[in-house]
């Protein structure tokens, strides 16, 4: 009986002990999340420091949204001009917050959702890709659901 109640508990701890270890973090998990928040969140949506954008993302990267059931198409190098003449400007948005919602992240492939969040309310989910350069993580490309 006491080997039985031992094996048992031997069981329950391991089981325990394999899910908490899956549920943490990864180390490239981490630094695509930081890598986001402040090239795209606090750079980007928050007219912060643009030299963290331009680190964060990569030269080629396209910005794809559907609009009137076109594909439009804004270059990394046109977001960041715009955002550049938005704060020239003395513009100061509603502070932007993020949820990440997912990282998946398969050999040096990862995508991630998260929703941005503006004064309470939820304004976009973004669908982000990024790929794994020799100088870390980059992001390559969005997609995006704007909510009413």
């Amino acid at each position: 009986m006491t080997k039985r109640i031992l094996l048992v508990t031997l069981m329950a701890v391991m089981l325990v002990f394999s899910s908490t270890a899956k549920a943490q973090p990864t180390g490239d998990e981490e630094a695509i999340k930081a890598l986001i928040q402040s090239a795209y969140v606090d750079g980007l949506q928050n007219l912060g420091d643009l030299e963290k954008t331009r680190a964060g993302f990569h030269p080629d990267f396209v910005l794809l949204g559907l609009r009137d059931g076109q594909l439009t198409r804004l270059p990394i190098a046109d977001w960041i001009a715009s955002t550049e003449k938005r704060k020239a400007q003395g513009q100061k948005p509603p502070v932007t917050t993020c949820k990440f919602l997912q990282v998946d992240i398969t050999g040096e492939a990862a995508m991630v959702k998260l929703e941005l969040h503006r004064e309470g309310q939820r304004i976009f989910t973004d669908y982000l890709t990024l790929y794994k350069f020799p100088d870390g993580w980059k992001i390559v490309s969005k997609i995006y659901y704007r909510h009413s």
